[in-house]
């Protein structure tokens, strides 16, 4: 922006300079030839009354010496005789003498004047005043050196002016977009100072309101996690109480352990909402501790073999013997697994089957769960948030793609050779494993 004001600046101030000085550098030159040929005029007026008076050729050779001009001034006698020397074409002499007119000519060397002075006895006498060339355009180059210079102060002078005025709006268009990205990036305590010209003052105060505002919703919304999962304590004690009804059988054991995981969950989810802004960070963030993904998988489908073997549902997995190291959190990669296979047992009849399989690839891990129910038949709606195709919350597979995106990889839905749907999650591998 600087550049472009500058650039306007510079052609505008220069269009304004040369539309001055052109004309004004024409007419001084006018000037300086007007000045000289008025002086050369005077002098040959000058001869006149000398003429008028003698003609003798003397008297007038001290004429002109008096007059300080006799390189400048000639005289031809009525006789013919000649004072000084003429630079005139003899033609423009003779033609004066028979004419009797005055005549100015602009010859190689310079400008001549010719003024006849008609004498009694019908005698003609031609006073010849010669200006060169130099004495036309004496002053001119040093007042068109003055004038250059002028011009290019204005010129100079407009364009730092602009350049500083391009630098103000500049540095407050670099401010406001430096605060964008660090709100952004998760600086939420980020603000500007308004400042430059007015439109950008007003930019920026509307970027610090809509900062606080977003502050305001996010604190508000993180308030509405806390209360909604705090109110979920009330349905788990009465699990609680379910399971200490059943005695110790294995049922109310496995629902025990159910409920204590719940409650650890919930407790994690209250206490990141009550976390302060500035301090929380997201979920799966690039600075998470790095997990196998093999091993969490492992350990959660194990959780979910139980269930699938009292509803029937035959179980493939298949796990690859490399390591499958990402840079992602333990507990985030388990609620994925959760996720996948909670929609298989959520949105397919009992007796269905499922596979599990978690892959290496060069620079990725594949983790996919094939089943073999009616399949997806609108995957672009099932990934949108909060849009379901089953009946639930619509928030699984998009928890699951944000986690993925979070592990530099990607999630896709396809058809799975059991007939049914295939979810396929990708992560990149973490450090050297690469």
């Amino acid at each position: 922006m600087r550049r472009a004001l500058a650039g306007i600046a510079l052609a505008v101030t220069s269009m304004v300079a040369l539309s001055f000085l052109v004309p004004l550098a024409l007419l001084v030159r006018e000037q300086a030839r007007d000045r000289a040929t008025t002086a050369a005029e005077q002098r040959a007026a000058a001869l006149s009354p000398v003429l008028a008076l003698t003609t003798g050729r003397a008297d007038v050779q001290q004429a002109v010496t008096e007059l300080g001009s006799a390189d400048q001034l000639a005289v031809r006698l009525p006789g013919g005789g000649l004072v000084g020397t003429p630079h005139a074409p003899r033609e423009a002499l003779d033609r004066a003498v028979r004419g009797r007119e005055t005549l100015a000519l602009d010859t190689a060397d310079g400008w001549t004047y010719l003024q006849p002075v008609v004498l009694p006895r019908d005698r003609v006498a031609v006073v010849e005043a010669y200006v060169p060339a130099a004495d036309l355009n004496r002053g001119v180059a040093a007042s068109w050196g003055v004038m250059a210079l002028l011009a290019l102060g204005l010129v100079g002078g407009s364009v730092l002016v602009a350049d500083r005025l391009g630098a103000r709006v500049v540095r407050s268009s670099r401010s406001l977009k430096r605060a964008s990205l660090a709100l952004g990036s998760g600086d939420l305590d980020v603000r500007v100072a308004p400042d430059g010209p007015p439109e950008l003052q007003e930019a920026g105060a509307a970027f610090n309101t809509m900062a606080d505002r977003f502050v305001d919703l996010l604190a508000v919304e993180r308030e509405l996690v806390a209360d909604l999962s705090h109110r979920l304590r009330t349905p788990l004690t009465a699990l609680y109480l379910e399971a200490d009804r059943m005695g110790g059988t294995e049922s109310a054991r496995r629902v025990t352990e159910a409920a204590v995981q719940l409650e650890s969950e919930l407790d994690s989810i209250i206490t990141a909402a009550r976390t302060p802004l500035a301090a929380a960070q997201p979920r799966g963030a690039a600075a998470a501790t790095p997990c196998d993904v093999t091993e969490v998988v492992a350990v959660r489908l194990e959780f979910w073999s139980v269930l699938a073997a009292q509803q029937e549902r035959p179980c493939e997995r298949y796990f690859t013997p490399r390591p499958t190291p990402v840079r992602f959190a333990e507990d985030d990669l388990a609620a994925v697994v959760d996720a996948l296979i909670g929609n298989v047992f959520r949105h397919t009849p009992q007796g269905t089957a499922f596979a599990v399989r978690v892959e290496r690839e060069q620079r990725l891990v594949l983790l996919t769960v094939d089943d073999a129910g009616d399949g997806v038949a609108d995957p672009g709606a099932a990934l949108t948030r909060g849009v379901s195709v089953g009946g639930s919350t619509g928030l699984g597979l998009d928890i699951v793609a944000r986690a993925a995106r979070a592990a530099d990889g990607e999630l896709t839905i396809g058809r799975s050779p059991l007939g049914g749907a295939r979810v396929r999650v990708s992560f990149a591998l973490e450090g050297p494993a690469r």
